[in-house]
């Protein structure tokens, strides 16, 4: 028998978890995940609004229903059980803890109320419990969002669209309720370098162009006439297109629905400036675009905002006593390898970068070498796994949630949400727990 310890239970891990459920007959797979619930940020980083996206648990649903399959829920590995009991206990450790702590914009004025990260924001109206207690401040009718990626427009667009448009996501009610009643009439999406250089994908901002009351804006001046001559075939496509999308917002009418979409480029946020301990307007400086690349021009512009919201990237978590990367907030690794025996695959391997489809290309790879690993050198003596863990926790008394148990909080969510709803996510984990 081989044990195999899977931390995360996200993309990365499900998919690993599938690869070598099938290929080692003779393995046992435990995945554990600090919550009761499973999936990772298709859960709770996916935007509500895109179910179909979210559907791919339903592929995870069977991983986890297989026999060699065990999803071990609400328990903290590093805390609840340490790193080291893990390696101690199975062949092999697998690391797909993701990438949730928000960067930091490094400015002064971002210690001031009304001043968010995108993972600590969209885990507020995702319903994840580490945000429960979140209440942001959405009182004032400007917002901005530093950041040029596919998130930045996720919140742009959950904070812009009608009740009736967000009926059928599985928003919290508290955040519907909350982002319904603010005031908003601009939002500024602020990029320091061009549109060119942008991350968004043009799926993504299509979307603006669908929605009832939101206009997106552009200023035709920050618009180039073509694409550079040596632009990257593989991208080029994707590039035109959002050019395309782009101009047709520069011919917007600003006035024609009620809440305006700002989509501003070669901005560098300075400072964050407050009154009373709270937001009132950020400083930028105007940048120009040399080779891509964003170089000050000394010019500064203040936009008078209420709610400043950061989408520049995620670090991962350390576990005590694993291998870290300070500097780049990742796993320290060697092409996948932590050390003899653990390995690391997703966002805290790589950093936040791709979707769910490169996830699964990088945990397909792991997987690979870890079976390749084996068979190259076999385990001359069998952990005990699981058997020795199960007592641990049971001996200091931690609450495991099976995937048994997860599906009653699962059906709970489904059967007490309003028609048309997928679902009404408990956000809290003692609320889940009670149900069990």
């Amino acid at each position: 028998m081989i044990n195999v310890a899977i931390v995360g239970s996200g993309p990365s891990g499900c998919y690993i978890a599938d690869m070598l459920s099938k290929k080692l007959a003779n393995a046992q797979i435990d995945i554990y995940d600090r919550l009761p619930t499973p999936f990772g940020l298709v859960r709770s980083g996916v935007a509500p609004d895109h179910q179909g996206t979210k559907n791919i648990v339903r592929q995870f649903d069977r991983i986890f229903q297989r026999a060699n399959v065990r999803f071990i829920g609400n328990i903290n590995i590093g805390n609840d059980i340490s790193y080291q009991e893990l390696k101690h206990n199975y062949e092999i450790v697998v690391i797909t803890i993701g990438a949730v702590k928000d960067r930091k914009l490094e400015i002064p004025g971002e210690e001031l109320n009304g001043v968010y990260g995108s993972g600590q924001f969209a885990s507020w109206y995702n319903g994840h419990p580490d945000q429960a207690d979140l209440s942001p401040n959405l009182n004032g009718n400007a917002i901005a969002i530093i950041g040029n990626g596919n998130v930045a427009l996720d919140i742009s667009r959950v904070l812009s669209k009608t009740s009736e448009e967000m009926r059928s996501s599985d928003i919290t009610v508290e955040a519907k309720s909350k982002i319904e009643a603010a005031p908003i009439s601009d939002i500024y999406l602020i990029g320091r370098r061009g549109p060119l250089e942008a991350s968004f994908t043009n799926i993504e901002l299509c979307e603006f162009s669908e929605l009832q009351q939101c206009v997106a804006l552009a200023d035709p001046a920050q618009l180039p006439d073509r694409l550079p001559e040596d632009t990257d075939p593989k991208i080029a496509t994707e590039l035109q297109n959002n050019l395309v999308k782009l101009n047709e917002f520069a011919a917007n009418d600003p006035d024609s629905k009620p809440i305006r979409l700002h989509l501003m480029f070669n901005h560098s946020p300075l400072q964050v400036n407050g009154r009373d301990g709270s937001v009132r307007s950020i400083t930028l400086e105007k940048n120009s675009s040399v080779n891509g690349s964003p170089v000050p021009t000394g010019e500064t512009v203040e936009l008078q905002v209420q709610t400043l919201i950061s989408a520049i990237g995620y670090r991962s978590n350390t576990i005590e006593g694993m291998p870290f990367d300070n500097i780049r907030g990742t796993v320290s690794h060697n092409d996948s390898v932590i050390e003899s025996g653990v390995y690391t695959a997703g966002w805290c391997k790589r950093g936040p970068q791709g979707v769910i489809p490169s996830n699964r290309s990088d945990a397909m790879s792991v997987a690979k070498k870890i079976i390749a690993d084996l068979e190259a050198s076999p385990p001359e003596s069998n952990k005990p796994g699981a058997v020795v863990i199960d007592d641990l926790m049971k001996r200091r008394n931690l609450t495991p949630v099976s995937f048994e148990q997860w599906q009653i909080i699962n059906h709970a969510e489904i059967n007490r949400a309003p028609e048309g709803k997928p679902r009404e996510k408990f956000n809290r984990v003692p609320d889940m727990l009670a149900l069990l």
